[in-house]
């Protein structure tokens, strides 16, 4: 199965975000001006949001794990 699969129980790591420089663009914004701790807020409320969105504990689970990973050791 590809990276790029619609398979509902598998994450998708490989890059995924249409017009990715512009959702970066716009993250940093919504930071811009915020302290350490508002920063921090801001990134937990996110996670929640999107955590919400995606909704399937199974992806969840594997999400959890891609980001506990050290940098780069992610498998696409």
């Amino acid at each position: 199965m590809n990276a790029l699969s619609t398979d509902p129980e598998h994450l998708i790591l490989a890059p995924n975000i249409e017009r990715a420089d512009d959702f970066y663009s716009d993250l940093l914004a919504a930071h811009e001006g915020l302290t350490k701790s508002q920063s921090d807020a801001l990134n937990a409320r996110l996670v929640l949001v999107l955590a919400n969105h995606i909704g399937t504990r199974a992806i969840l689970t594997q999400a959890l794990a891609a980001a506990a990973l050290p940098q780069g050791e992610t498998d696409t």
